[in-house]
């Protein structure tokens, strides 16, 4: 008999009968028992291996979701970086960006992850209200701020209660737009903005609306227009004051030292320092031309001029910068100065061409030496590392009473194209032109040989060529089949060559920055790097790539050259751009300086380095000088970021007159922060 068996006792009077009734429940609990030992591992051996194999599908879906995950959340970090103007690290997570969000929502968020809003001023402490504008002032501000807007009535009432009820600006105007110091200056449209502020609240806030809306013919407007000076004026305008001192240098002319090293205008030098002094300048900078100190034989240096021009700065009583420039001048802009590399180089170059940039067709840019013979022995038995060593050292020898005196406060050091860290990808001699993508430099035999040699170690020799289909100058990134979208720049060969081709300006900077710390030691060394913000909105970012910094969406590629950079303890030199791109320009070529910069200066910053700034050829007005300003030191940085000095680089002369000396007296005491005082334009 079964345990589970019920037992039915009947008693009679002479015997008793114990009944056995089988348990329904426990034959179905028999039935469903699993088997144990090897009758389970025969019975259940195929229903394993399903299971295992549905957990495996399982990691695999979540891989991907997660893989799903991560892309949205860089597209969001890009789009933030580039249209919101949030500082965000190289490396954000989402505690980053809420931060941020936050931030620019008008709360606190300290380094702990401590979150509060601010609490708002005590009447003692509060602002006194902004006065009411002049009577010339109306009708512009009127156009600004229309009464009769498209805006609703309740919306228009809501504003009026958030304005008028704390009677201050500095309350409202935080929540009126929600407005944070780091957008720039281009979003500040006050119109637009409040126009969409206003639109959120109209559905938002009918009812309280309604219930307190009162006359806004005059208050309101009387708010927007203590809105717009706030804005234009005062603590974040054109009141500089509390903000830091930045240095200001100035860029002297090329042409005041001729090619046989001779100062050709000592007095016009005296009268353009005159006028450079009286605004109050910190110093100037000079380049030292290689194509004239050792421009006719090896190692055979003249810097006669040089010392002439150095002791009449000295009469100024002004610091001095010093540009080694390895570099040729020379071009469209620069009239009829023509500086090229030495002669004994240029003869070097006709028996064998290969010691400067080639692009695909074949054709030489003697605007400097290709960084593939840094290491060949091809300059006279002297390799070219070798050859800007003695320069170096050679300066620093014939001026060292100079450095003991402290008048030469830094020296820059040109790596490539121009002076700048660059490959010379968009040169005008070779037919390039705004917004072309430019061409590779790496068809001379000796970057060829690199080439080869690292697709050799990667095992995979047919790699050592170079893209086929990557374009000309001028061509547009969708117009080629390396640079497009979802193109070849982005697959197994196209990341091998980018990632070599970055690796060699890399490898040039830290060749060259270490015999400079030899030859200049205890001296401020500085960098400067190109801002290259055409094509900055496209995924493959051509021009960039072109130029030599492997800087597509989807990665930094400025953090490995700031690593060098900060390993040698050198101070950046970044060219600040007007920050503003026509509409029809910023269609045609989806430039983005704004974005360039911010993911330039917060990398560096990150990394500790030291930054400077030096403005483009066409930044002389004051629009153009405040966005200077507010790049040099931004005032929503909680850190207190700014350059640690500015080189000003003006056209022409001073004492020629095209420049307007009252906004560049502007600019300098503005970067001084000497500037107080509101002043609407």
């Amino acid at each position: 008999m079964d345990e589970d068996d019920t037992i039915i006792t009947t008693t009679t009077a002479t015997a008793t009968t114990n009944l056995v009734v089988p348990n329904p429940q426990a034959q179905v609990q028999t039935q469903t028992r699993r088997p144990r030992g090897f009758a389970a591992v025969a019975a259940g051996g195929a229903s394993g291996n399903k299971g295992k194999k549905e957990r495996e599908k399982e990691k695999e879906r979540t891989k991907l979701r997660e893989r799903h995950r991560r892309a949205i959340t860089s597209r969001m970090l890009a789009g933030l970086r580039q249209y919101g103007n949030f500082p965000l690290p190289a490396r954000a997570d989402m505690n980053d960006v809420l931060a941020a969000l936050a931030r620019e929502a008008g709360w606190v968020v300290e380094a702990d992850g401590t979150t509060y809003r601010q609490s708002p001023p005590t009447p003692a402490s509060a602002p006194a209200p902004a006065p009411a504008p002049s009577q010339s002032q109306l009708p512009q501000l009127a156009a600004a701020f229309p009464v009769e807007s498209p805006l609703s009535a309740s919306a228009s009432a809501m504003s009026l209660t958030h304005c008028s009820v704390k009677q201050t600006t500095l309350e409202c105007s935080p929540s009126l737009l929600g407005i944070d110091d780091s957008l720039s200056p281009a979003s500040l449209d006050s119109s637009v903005v409040i126009g969409e502020r206003d639109r959120e609240m109209d559905t938002k806030y009918t009812t309280a609306a309604s219930a307190s809306a009162s006359p806004i013919n005059s208050t309101s407007v009387q708010c927007r227009i203590e809105l717009i000076q706030d804005i234009h004026s005062g603590e974040h305008g054109n009141d500089f004051t509390s903000t830091p001192y930045v240095p200001v240098y100035v860029k002297l002319p090329t042409g005041v030292i001729n090619n046989f090293c001779q100062l050709i205008d000592p007095e016009g030098v005296r009268q353009e320092l005159s006028h450079l002094k009286s605004l109050n300048v910190d110093g100037v900078v000079i380049d030292c031309w290689w194509g004239i100190v050792e421009g006719w034989s090896p190692q055979k240096y003249v810097w006669s001029g040089y010392r002439d021009l150095f002791n009449i700065i000295q009469e100024f009583k002004l610091n001095l910068q010093v540009v080694m420039a390895f570099h040729e001048y020379g071009g469209n802009d620069s009239g009829d100065t023509l500086i090229a590399l030495p002669q004994w180089v240029m003869e070097i170059g006709k028996d064998n061409p290969d010691i400067f940039f080639t692009d695909r067709e074949g054709r030489r840019n003697p605007e400097c030496l290709s960084w593939g013979i840094d290491k060949e022995r091809v300059l006279k038995g002297r390799t070219a590392i070798e050859v800007y060593f003695d320069f170096m050292r050679s300066f620093r020898t014939e001026f060292d009473d100079l450095f003991a005196e402290g008048q030469i406060s830094a020296v820059e050091i040109g790596l490539g194209a121009s002076g700048e860290l660059k490959y010379p990808s968009l040169s005008e001699r070779m037919g390039w032109g705004y917004p072309g993508i430019g061409e590779f430099q790496c068809y001379d035999k000796y970057l060829q040989q690199s080439l080869c040699r690292a697709s050799k170690l990667r095992g995979h020799s047919f790699w050592g060529k170079c893209p086929d289909n990557a374009g000309q100058y001028n061509s547009r990134p969708h117009e080629t089949g390396f640079f497009c979208e979802r193109g070849d720049y982005d697959s197994y060969y196209g990341r091998f060559f980018l990632h070599w081709y970055a690796q060699t300006l890399i490898d040039h900077a830290d060749s060259v920055l270490s015999l400079a710390n030899l030859a200049f030691e205890e001296v401020k060394i500085i960098i400067k790097v190109p801002a290259i913000h055409w094509w900055y909105k496209t995924a493959s970012h051509a021009a960039e790539l072109t130029a030599g910094f492997y800087n597509p969406t989807n990665q930094n590629g400025y953090s490995p050259v700031f690593e060098v950079l900060r390993k040698h303890s050198v101070t950046l030199k970044f060219v600040c751009l007007r920050l503003q791109v026509s509409g029809l320009e910023n269609d045609e070529a989806l430039a983005d300086p704004e974005g360039l910069s911010w993911q330039v200066l917060n990398s560096a910053w990150d990394r500790g380095l030291t930054v400077a700034g030096e403005n483009a050829l066409s930044c002389y007005e004051r629009e153009g000088y405040m966005r200077i300003v507010d790049m040099a030191k931004p005032r929503s940085d909680p850190d207190r970021r700014h350059f640690s000095f500015f080189v000003y680089q003006q056209p022409t002369p001073l004492v020629q007159g095209t420049i307007c000396f009252s906004e560049l007296d502007y600019f300098i005491k503005s970067m001084h922060g000497e500037i107080a005082g509101d002043l609407l334009p």
